[in-house]
């Protein structure tokens, strides 16, 4: 189900607690690309898009949503990657691509 969904993503290391620095977003190894990574709500990891297109952009296959795990406190502890399924979206509601969707392996230099 994973490699068929593209969860196949690298999970993100823990920051060191005292680690000051500023963590940047993992960067595609295949085309260069900033990828957004997430935990799947089937303990894998997907590597997202940027930005949010509306869904009737987004082919089936590719469409993720975001939600935040239920818990007691206010402030959203964490968030999952869930494949849209079942109900499809309305055309012009955001979705989250999958990184794969938008990849384009670079070249090499001549």
């Amino acid at each position: 189900m994973a490699e068929a969904d593209g969860a196949t993503a690298a999970p993100r290391p823990d920051p060191d607690p005292d680690d000051a620095t500023w963590i940047e977003p993992p960067v595609c190894p295949e085309c260069g690309a900033l990828v957004r990574v997430y935990p799947t709500n089937y303990d894998r990891w997907v590597s997202l898009g940027m930005v949010e297109l509306p869904a009737k952009d987004v082919p089936e296959a590719f469409r993720w949503r975001l939600t935040r795990l239920p818990g007691r406190s206010l402030i959203p502890t964490d968030v999952v990657a869930v494949r849209f399924r079942g109900i499809d979206p309305l055309p012009s509601e955001p979705v989250v691509p999958a990184h794969r969707m938008m990849c384009i392996p670079e070249w090499g230099a001549p």
